[in-house]
C-alpha cells in the first residue's frame, strides 16, 4: 500500500505537482488517488508498512483498525476510520474521521481546513492547528459535525499510521473505508442531511 503512495508521489513531482502547495496540485493528487481506488481494498496491508506509532498527536492524520464498545447498537461504523486527531476525551481521544464525508465534501472540508496548517511545507512535522472549538466556531468548517467522533483507546485495535501532510490528499481519495451495518451511500446521505 505504501508503494501506492509512493507511486503517485512520484508522478505527481515528476509533473511538477507539490502535494498540498497549491488547488491545482491537490486535485492532481486527489484524482490520481480515486483512480488507484480498487488498489486500496485492504486495509490490512496500508499496515505493514512504516510510519506507526502507539499514540495519535492533535493535529496529525491517522488510519487504524476500531472496534467500537457498542457496535450492536449504533447504526453503522467504520471498523479503519481516516481521522485527524482533535483532542483527548474521556478513556481516548476525539477525531474527525473524513470517511463519513462524500468526497465532494471531504475536499471542501479538507480545502478549509488546509489554512489551519502549522506551516506550507507539507513534510512530516506539518499538522493542522486544530481543536473542537476552531471547528465549531467557523463556518468554513460546517462539514465537520457528521465526523467528530470519540474513539476509545481500549477499542483502537492497531497501531497508528501517521499519513505525512504530503499524503493527505492521496490518503483522502483512496478507498479505505470499511463501514459496518450499512453501505457508504447510506452513511453519506445520512451526513448530507446532518448539514441542511
Amino acid at each position: 500500500m505504501a508503494q501506492i503512495f509512493d507511486d503517485i508521489l512520484l508522478r505527481g513531482v515528476r509533473q511538477g505537482q507539490i502535494p498540498a502547495r497549491t488547488q491545482e496540485a491537490r486535485e492532481w493528487f486527489r484524482e490520481k488517488a480515486r483512480q488507484n481506488r480498487s488498489n486500496a481494498r485492504y486495509p490490512s496491508n496500508l499496515m505493514k508498512g512504516d510510519g506507526k506509532v502507539e499514540s495519535p498527536t492533535i493535529g496529525h492524520m491517522y488510519h487504524f483498525f476500531y472496534d467500537p464498545k457498542n457496535k450492536k447498537t449504533l447504526p453503522y461504523y467504520d471498523r479503519f476510520p481516516l481521522i485527524f486527531m482533535v483532542g483527548p476525551a474521556d478513556n481516548g481521544f476525539y477525531g474527525i474521521n473524513l470517511h463519513y464525508l462524500p468526497p465532494t465534501l471531504r475536499a471542501a472540508l479538507m480545502d478549509n481546513l488546509y489554512t489551519i496548517t502549522s506551516n506550507t511545507r507539507y513534510d512530516e512535522n506539518t499538522k493542522l492547528r486544530i481543536s473542537y472549538d476552531i471547528l465549531k466556531g467557523a463556518s468554513k468548517y460546517k462539514n465537520f459535525k457528521p465526523t467528530f467522533k470519540h474513539y476509545l483507546s481500549a477499542k483502537v485495535k492497531s497501531q497508528f499510521l501517521k499519513i505525512d501532510a504530503v499524503e493527505w490528499d492521496i490518503a483522502l481519495f483512496l478507498d479505505t473505508a470499511r463501514f459496518e451495518k450499512a453501505s457508504r451511500q447510506k452513511v453519506w446521505a445520512d451526513s448530507r442531511k446532518m448539514l441542511t
